[in-house]
């Protein structure tokens, strides 16, 4: 749970942990509970004990930053068409053995994080790129609780929006501070079997379902779902049928969720890219278990990436990859061929980034 390696960096100090009696202090921030004797990090590596206080070494340093589509983390429903400056930092307190960014998520190389910036730079920053944006991602945002929510402070008073990118592994406490000061969330459900949370991810399903539940229910985040689909691991018909049936119960038809197609990477390399296929059959079986808005990602299928009117079949927004094309919803957020009110965030006439992608060097602007 814990690694002997020396603490560097920044020393910001964290919130949530308590001394326990017997010396060690816990953090509180997920349901790992990590227990940490002094100069000891918690398993997300980036949360250590100092000085018996809980300090967060990742403060102000990033492992990049890169203005991406909107549709990329992905949010099909959140200010399509727009850019969103995007970054992580290093590690994760999650073991993902799929991990399609392990290089940065994994990392326990603070020489990962090449690039420093402060909140207020990050939200100067991304105004000045006319990004409409930020995005916490690469690595899960929860366990850079205090930067992340401090960059959300000042991008607000830019009137740059905040996007997390999350498993959604974290405490009731700390989630209900964080979330408050997200304004969209994709959050990562994984599969849908505690056995595929214990075996492949070392996590509980639950918390995430009781995250999940909470965005949607108590907060005013907007909030978009993705499962990627590993064969042999996640994609049983069985599996879908009843990933679907949660949502459409706890959440409702309108909650956007993702299909993402999955390629060898990590400590998964034996397995087989996921085929179109069965992206195309997972979709099928969550529309037929009520779900209006379902999306098939990292591959090129107009048909599943696009935004289809449930009342009348007509195309709202027309997508391949990250590129849009038809766009039928008028400056009310409606189907402009029958007036339904379409779920999300809309901005009138969508954004022109398209499928570029531009790094960008904080550290020299």
């Amino acid at each position: 749970m814990t690694e002997p390696v020396p603490i560097t960096g920044s020393t910001y100090p964290g919130r949530y942990w308590h001394m326990l009696d017997d010396g060690r202090i816990q953090c509180d921030l997920c349901p790992r509970y990590c227990r940490l004797k002094e100069g000891k990090r918690g398993l997300c590596f980036v949360r250590a004990r100092q000085d018996d206080r809980m300090i967060l070494t990742t403060y102000g340093r990033s492992s990049g930053f890169c203005i991406d589509p909107i549709e990329k983390k992905p949010l099909n429903h959140y200010l399509p068409g727009t850019s969103v400056l995007s970054f992580g930092t290093a590690g994760c307190n999650l073991t993902c053995k799929f991990c399609q960014n392990w290089d940065m998520s994994k990392s326990r190389e603070m020489d990962t994080l090449a690039d420093e910036a402060s909140p207020e730079k990050i939200a100067r920053v991304a105004a000045e790129l006319h990004c409409r944006s930020v995005a916490f991602t690469y690595n899960d945002p929860v366990i850079f609780h205090e930067y992340a929510i401090d960059i959300a402070r000042e991008c607000r008073k830019r009137d740059i929006k905040t996007v997390a990118v999350t498993a959604g592994y974290i405490c009731a406490e700390p989630r209900a501070e964080f979330f408050a000061h997200m304004d969209a969330a994709n959050i990562d459900l994984k599969g849908f079997t505690e056995e595929f949370y214990h075996s492949l991810c070392s996590a509980e399903l639950a918390s995430v379902l009781d995250t999940i539940e909470y965005v949607h229910k108590e907060t005013d985040t907007w909030l978009e779902l993705t499962t990627l689909l590993i064969p042999g691991k996640n994609d049983s018909d069985e599996e879908l049928t009843n990933l679907s049936r949660w949502v459409f119960d706890h959440l409702g038809a309108d909650v956007p969720l993702h299909f993402s197609a999955f390629h060898p990477d990590f400590k998964m390399m034996d397995i087989p890219p996921t085929p179109p296929s069965t992206l195309t059959r997972a979709r099928k079986i969550a529309m037929q278990n009520g779900l209006q808005y379902v999306y098939t990602g990292n591959v090129h299928d107009k048909a599943g990436g696009s935004t289809w009117c449930p009342s009348c079949g007509n195309i709202l927004i027309g997508r391949d990859w990250y590129e849009l094309s038809d766009w039928n919803i008028d400056k009310t957020g409606c189907c402009a061929a029958c007036g339904k009110a379409i779920p999300g965030v809309f901005e009138g006439q969508p954004g022109d980034w398209g499928a570029k992608r531009q790094p960008v060097r904080l550290s020299a602007m």
